[in-house]
């Protein structure tokens, strides 16, 4: 696995990539927030959300803290920021803010009763250590909880479907190769406990489906991947022409009468001692 600096993001923070992540994110807020909820997020709390990217995270959060509560999400990219900020306005969610800084080098003076993520420490060079950082930033007895994604699980729920499996596949070996960890979610089990905190609870959720944001994701996100596929010589031949690949993965998932996974979410929660 390559050595990665936390200023090499591996999808960019392109209108495009923007759009999609906001498809994406549609897709798997329920199963986000189901999974907040019960690892405790509550109104009233101060929420710490990294890796915000485009706010989704951060402004559902935010309506489960309500009123009363707060959430800060960090963003170290400028334009994704901006998107964020523009979007909470828009929807009116004055107790959602964003602050511009890396991950590893939060500098905020206040504290916070939790702090959470969604596919973000997979993409860390160092996720222990950023862990640990964060986890100074909680209350006695603070939240920590985080969802993270199972590439081996993705795979392999649909071998039948033959282009798509291509797709996926490729996916997962130019994120590999580009040194994301493509089991982070299962690894949250170890970095939690290494980070210092107790084992955490966990559970793996898999959204299925097969409508046309579905059945898009793959053709998407090999999009966004296109240069580092290529950078990494890895061979698109399987796929066909790419300019038809979202149709012909669409008759494909058709055909099959199947339904094809969004990336399995697993999520792990654990609190900071209270002593």
């Amino acid at each position: 696995m390559s050595k990665r600096s936390n200023s090499d993001y591996l999808l960019g923070s392109s209108d495009a990539e923007h759009e999609r992540l906001i498809r994406q994110a549609t897709l798997i807020a329920p199963f986000t927030e189901r999974f907040f909820r019960q690892a405790g997020i509550r109104p009233g709390q101060r929420v710490l959300d990294v890796g915000s990217g485009v706010g989704d995270v951060a402004m559902l959060v935010g309506k489960l803290v309500g009123p009363s509560g707060e959430v800060v999400g960090i963003e170290r990219d400028e334009r994704s920021l901006a998107r964020a900020r523009a979007r909470a306005k828009e929807a009116d969610q004055d107790n959602v803010s964003f602050v511009q800084s890396d991950v590893s080098q939060i500098s905020i003076n206040k504290s916070f009763d939790a702090v959470v993520g969604r596919f973000i420490l997979q993409f860390l060079p160092d996720p222990v250590g950023v862990l640990r950082s964060l986890i100074q930033l909680l209350h006695p007895g603070g939240l920590v909880a985080f969802q993270e994604p199972s590439f081996a699980a993705f795979i392999h729920v649909c071998p039948h479907l033959r282009l798509w499996s291509a797709g996926a596949s490729l996916i997962c070996e130019t994120g590999r190769r580009a040194g994301v960890n493509p089991e982070m979610g299962l690894a949250l089990y170890s970095v939690f406990q290494v980070a210092g905190l107790p084992a955490p609870k966990m559970h793996m959720d898999v959204p299925l489906g097969s409508d046309p944001d579905f059945a898009r994701w793959v053709y998407d996100v090999i999009r966004t991947l296109l240069p580092r596929i290529q950078e990494f010589n890895l061979s698109i031949e399987p796929l066909g022409d790419l300019a038809t690949l979202r149709e012909r993965l669409k008759q494909e998932i058709a055909s099959a009468n199947s339904v094809v996974p969004v990336l399995p979410l697993v999520g792990a929660w654990s609190r900071k001692s209270a002593s």
